[in-house]
This record gives structure tokens, C-alpha cells and sequence, in this order.
């Protein structure tokens, strides 16, 4: 007898219009905590630069220049493409196609983004997600600092059906996932991020005629960016498209978990699944800070113009 319990969609949103972070990063805000439209507690902004060519270029290598953060995260994935990114926090490094940059921005620091060298100079497809995950109370004045978390590094699982086959894999840049079949005993592996608090963060592949279950906690709000192809979720009663995001519904304080069933037709998917515990704490943001009250806003402001973010080398 099946006595799961299926987590509903609540809404499928289409990419807004994209606008230009600097010069190098084409992105669609796919939501954003200033707007507050959506159930994405703990998480504050995504944005979604989808495929997109840039020619070779053989001036300064294009990007977002030095400029501060303040009380959450910054996490930026890179799917096609290099990203060079330097902090005050002593941070750094390029990225490549499947690595993944974890800046925490705590208590303050200043950074910078650019295309590599390597790769504005030969040109190339360029896809990135940046994700801003927001810090509880407790931790907003934590140090700031950086992980890097390389392609080979982070853990890879096969999804598996009920009749035990292949259906596809799962990334694991945070979180714990955890998988069990009709034959399978139950199996969690960890992801490799250090978090502040419970958050997952997947980069799942479907091949096509696929169907998968996968365990969410109810504890959880729900996100999924469909990055390439289309999917049926739950019955196939949603039908979600590359550049969209699907929004869940929420049982409060409920435990245990709920499944969500992703069906591919004649198409592979890649999708980005982001679940975590919500902080439930207020946000007031302003910029490139976000805090709980304006009274800290105005804090930030006055440590950032005293110098205290310290500097870029």
C-alpha cells in the first residue's frame, strides 16, 4: 500500500525580462526578497543567466566590479563558462563549467566578479545561476568567508526508479539526499557545502522516458529552476519548461517528508532544486545588504564607508 504523500505545485512562473548585472552577466531574476511574491524563505534572490554566446574579447574581461554584501550568502554555479571572483574575506579563485563559489558575506565583506581571462579571450556559451541564501539572526555577524567547491569534489548520486534502473543523477552541492526504492534499503549521502542552517541544493539530470520519486522534508519550502527541457510533475497535472520556476506548497510543522515525482517525456532534463527550512525572521533589505531591522541597514552603511569591509587585494 502507498501511503506516500505528494507535495503540490502551487505555481509555475515564467522568467521575468532579463536586464544586464554589470556588463557580463545576462540574467532573468527568477524571484527576488525585495518583491516577496513567493514562498522562498530561506532563500532571498536567484538569478538566471541562461545559455548565451559571448564573443571573444580582447579588452578588460567583462563582469561586476567591487562592491559589497552584507547578512546572507551569495552562491554562484557555473554551467557553461569561467567566473573570477575575489573577496576582502582573502577569497577567490575561477570557476569552471560544474564548479560551484559559496561566499559568505556575514558580517561584510566586498567582492568582484568577472569573466575569466581564459575565457573572454576565446569567447564561448555562458550559463550561471547566482543564488542569495539568507543567514538566521545568530549568524548575520558571523566572518565573512569563501569555499570553493570544485566540480570533481562534489557528490554525485544515480536516481534510481522502482524496478532499479538508471534514470538519471543527482549533484549534491548542499544538503542531504536520500534515496530508497521498492528494492533498495533507504541511503543518504551528504552534499558537500557547509550550510548555516537545513538547506538543500541539487542539480538533478533526467534522461528522456524517465520517472523519479524524490524526498523533500515537510519542514522545507520548495523550489525548482527547470534550466533545460521540459518535465511532468507529480501525475503529469504540471507541465513545467526551460526558464521557469516551480513554487510548492508548505505544510508548517509538519515532519517527516513528502515526494515529489518528476516525469520526462522525449526529451533529458536539468533541473535546480532548492529546499530549505524557512528562518520565519523579518528582512528588511536594502542593496547589497540584508538585515532584520533598518536600524542594522544604516549600520552597514555607516561600516561600509568607515572601511571596516576591508579590502580586495
Amino acid at each position: 500500500m502507498n501511503n506516500k504523500t505528494y507535495r503540490q505545485v502551487s505555481q509555475i512562473h515564467n522568467a521575468p525580462s532579463p536586464h544586464w548585472v554589470g556588463d557580463g552577466f545576462h540574467v532573468n531574476p527568477m524571484f527576488n526578497h525585495m518583491v516577496a511574491d513567493k514562498r522562498t524563505d530561506p532563500f532571498l534572490m536567484l538569478d538566471y543567466a541562461s545559455p548565451q554566446y559571448f564573443a571573444p574579447n580582447q579588452a578588460e574581461p567583462r563582469g561586476v566590479g567591487q562592491h559589497p554584501h552584507k547578512g546572507f550568502e551569495t552562491v554562484t554555479i557555473a554551467y557553461m563558462g569561467e567566473v573570477t571572483h575575489r573577496d576582502s574575506s582573502g577569497g577567490g579563485g575561477t570557476i569552471g563549467t560544474g564548479d560551484v563559489q559559496w561566499m559568505t558575506a556575514g558580517n561584510g565583506v566586498i567582492h568582484e566578479e568577472f569573466h575569466s581571462k581564459t575565457f573572454s579571450e576565446t569567447g564561448g556559451d555562458f550559463e550561471m545561476v547566482q543564488l542569495w541564501i539568507n543567514l538566521p539572526t545568530k549568524d548575520k555577524g558571523t566572518s565573512a568567508k569563501y569555499q570553493h567547491l570544485a566540480n570533481a569534489d562534489i557528490p554525485v548520486v544515480a536516481l534510481q526508479n522502482d524496478t532499479h534502473e538508471n534514470v538519471g543523477k543527482a549533484r549534491l552541492i548542499a544538503g542531504e539526499f536520500t534515496q530508497q526504492t521498492q528494492q533498495t534499503q533507504a541511503k543518504t549521502t551528504q552534499g558537500l557545502g557547509t550550510t548555516f542552517t537545513p538547506i538543500n541544493l541539487w542539480d538533478i539530470q533526467l534522461n528522456a522516458h524517465a520517472q523519479v520519486e524524490l524526498a523533500i522534508p515537510r519542514t522545507h519550502n520548495l523550489l525548482v529552476l527547470v534550466r533545460q527541457g521540459s518535465v511532468g510533475i507529480n501525475q503529469v497535472q504540471y507541465q513545467a519548461h526551460a526558464c521557469e520556476l516551480v513554487c510548492f506548497e508548505t505544510e508548517k510543522g509538519s515532519q517527516g517528508v513528502d515526494y515529489v515525482r518528476f516525469i520526462t517525456a522525449d526529451n533529458s532534463v536539468e533541473l535546480l532544486l532548492m529546499s530549505g527550512v524557512p528562518l520565519n525572521e523579518p528582512i528588511v533589505g536594502y542593496g547589497p545588504f540584508v538585515m532584520n531591522t533598518e536600524q542594522e541597514i544604516h549600520q552597514a552603511i555607516m561600516d561600509f564607508n568607515a572601511g571596516k569591509f576591508g579590502q580586495v587585494a
